[in-house]
């Protein structure tokens, strides 16, 4: 019913007469192309009893009326092919359209889908299902209106004649080719989905290894598994062939056996005519209508069982597609929700929170803290203890099991979800950019953002002198990821990002955890001068205590619990302090780390003196 009701939609769009319109002309032209298609057989068949004379009166002429007839005839072949062509070109966009919308509208709800479900998805079998299933649809479309019923009125007009002219034994053995040939195709094709259905899923698998591969290219690089990815590969490739042959040997044997059924209905029809014209109830003329019917008969017939065999692969291709269409949208917002309004400047409010990412498995449990508006606060803990969590459920990639969190004492799953995410802007700790130039990953930002608006930030990031020296400058292609810059490089055009967005909430998600020292102390230099006279509110989440110990509050999380919070110097003075124990624990490692660094350079130096 959900194909059907799916279907339908595209195909007679509500709101859009021209669509209609369309529809029906061409349904119209069908009609009157297979209308033509049948009267030409009666046409052939008056040539060949007009041709039945004397023809040594005649003096070997053909007559006005005979002449009459064979134009006659051509016309309507030329015409029945015109109107069928003329139904193609109307119907085109109709069909077109629907391809588009349905793509449109399916890329749309993957958007909008949470990010649970993407995490839980491979990215290439998703393309590929779109892709399968957007040119199934355009198919189905053509079938169902174009293929379908208009061979079942072909069919009926041709038994509909038979039997008015020639009686119920030909319609009878017409009918009994159509139930034979239509059982005997809709079980085989049933047998043989099975194998379409694997050779799809084989084919799904190895798109997603080679994305899979080709996106993580410097992990099979590293550690030189050219060869296992190459292997997974060739193993669904492997699956995909032997599926394949056994479609194509069942094709084999599906095409051979409507044959069959259709050549011996043909042979007896043959017979009955052959006799029909031995005993003068019929003539050659009728025998010759007789074949050119059957004959028009088996075009439709075998176009039947291949869209029949095509149908169920376009509808097989269309089934993951429709999955998507129904994958209920977990994140939305209510109804006629308010759009979330700053009142006292963005403070944020953890009232008893308990969340998990697995129900079973709690990742924050009844966590209550306050975040005060224009203020700095950080974030830090234990790995496993929730950091990154609060931005994902302030944001609101997830909602909670339990409690509440407010911003401005608006509760955020209570207000428009797009206004809540325009308030807020955020520093990942891996950038994701996108194959595209420096000017446009910046600008992404804010897409309204004017040229001048651009230069501005890249000045403020401090990318002028990188941009300066490359070729292409500003439209430098980063390559996928972003594998064409460096770390450091890639997390200023995301601070870029943030300060074209200008929300008044800002989240930096261990922005400088994967950068070394040098470039970390550089960009948090970058980060302090330009958010220094800013007065939104600006939450840190580290793992590097040294990062964010100028934090106006820092809230130490333990096990999904507020364990503690105050300054820097607050918790130090603290006694069984967590945040004091993890500072002295950083704080040697730094030491030990920087002379080690300093006698690398100091063994440099006497090498060098050495040679």
């Amino acid at each position: 019913m959900f194909i059907n009701n799916y279907l339908l939609s595209y195909l007679w769009p509500k709101n859009n007469p021209s669509f209609k319109f369309r529809v029906i002309l061409a349904l119209s032209l069908l009609i009157t192309a297979k209308i033509l298609n049948v009267q030409v057989p009666f046409f052939f068949k008056s040539i060949i009893d007009s041709m039945n004379i004397d023809w040594i009166n005649t003096a070997g002429l053909i007559t006005t009326s005979i002449g009459s007839i064979i134009l006659a005839y051509g016309i309507t072949r030329f015409g029945a092919v015109l109107f069928g062509e003329l139904r193609n070109a109307i119907f085109a966009k109709v069909a077109q359209s629907a391809i588009m919308k349905v793509a449109h509208n399916t890329f749309v709800h993957l958007l909008n889908l949470d990010l649970q479900f993407h995490l839980s998805r491979q990215t290439g079998g998703l393309t590929r299902s779109i892709d399968r299933g957007t040119k199934g649809i355009s198919y189905v479309l053509t079938a169902m209106v174009f293929h379908i019923l208009p061979i079942t009125f072909e069919i009926s007009v041709v038994c509909g004649i038979l039997t008015y002219n020639y009686g119920s034994s030909f319609a009878a053995v017409t009918l009994c080719t159509m139930l034979a040939y239509s059982i005997f195709t809709i079980k085989t094709t049933a047998w043989r989905t099975s194998f379409r259905r694997d050779a799809n899923k084989s084919d799904q698998k190895a798109a997603s290894v080679a994305l899979d591969s080709l996106i993580n290219y410097e992990s099979v690089k590293y550690f030189n598994n050219e060869n296992y990815q190459s292997y997974k590969y060739d193993l669904a490739l492997e699956n995909y062939k032997n599926s394949s042959i056994k479609v194509a040997t069942s094709l084999a044997f599906l095409n051979s056996g409507q044959n069959l059924i259709f050549t011996t209905a043909l042979t007896t029809m043959m017979y009955m005519a052959c006799q029909g014209v031995a005993n003068g109830s019929l003539t050659v003329g009728d025998l010759v209508l007789i074949n050119q019917l059957v004959f028009q008969l088996s075009v439709p017939l075998n176009f039947l069982g291949s869209v029949y065999r095509e149908l169920k692969q376009s509808l097989l291709d269309m089934e993951s597609l429709f999955a998507l269409q129904k994958y209920p949208i977990q994140i939305k917002s209510l109804e006629n929700a308010p759009n979330l309004k700053l009142i006292k400047g963005g403070e944020i409010k953890f009232e008893n929170v308990t969340f998990g990412y697995h129900k079973d498995r709690p990742i924050l449990k009844n966590c209550s803290f306050i975040i005060p508006a224009g203020k700095r606060v950080a974030i830090v803990g234990p790995s496993g203890s929730g950091k990154s969590t609060i931005l994902r459920l302030v944001f609101r990639f997830y909602d909670i099991q339990q409690g509440r969190i407010l911003i401005d004492n608006q509760d955020i799953s209570k207000v428009d979800l797009n206004s809540l995410r325009e308030l807020i802007g955020v520093v990942p700790q891996d950038t994701p950019l996108f194959n595209d130039s420096i000017f446009e990953n910046l600008r992404y930002g804010k897409l309204s953002s004017t040229n001048e608006q651009v230069e501005q930030v890249i000045d403020k990031i401090q990318l002028r002198s990188l941009i300066n020296d490359l070729p292409d400058g500003v439209n430098t292609i980063v390559g996928e990821r972003g594998m064409m810059i460096s770390g450091g490089e890639k997390q200023r055009l995301a601070i870029g990002r943030v300060l074209l967005k200008n929300s008044p909430i800002t989240f930096f998600d261990e922005a400088t955890s994967a950068l070394d020292t040098h470039t970390e102390q550089s960009l948090l230099k970058t980060i302090r001068s330009i958010f220094k006279n800013v007065s939104n509110t600006s939450v840190s989440i580290a793992h590097r205590l040294r990062t964010v110990a100028d934090s106006d509050k820092i809230i130490v999380l333990k096990n999904g619990q507020v364990l503690e919070e105050g300054t820097h110097y607050e918790l130090l003075d603290k006694e069984n302090s967590l945040y004091k124990e993890l500072w002295n624990i950083q704080e040697n490692l730094d030491l030990e780390s920087e002379l080690i660094e300093e006698n690398s350079k100091l063994e440099d130096e006497l090498e060098k003196k050495r040679t």
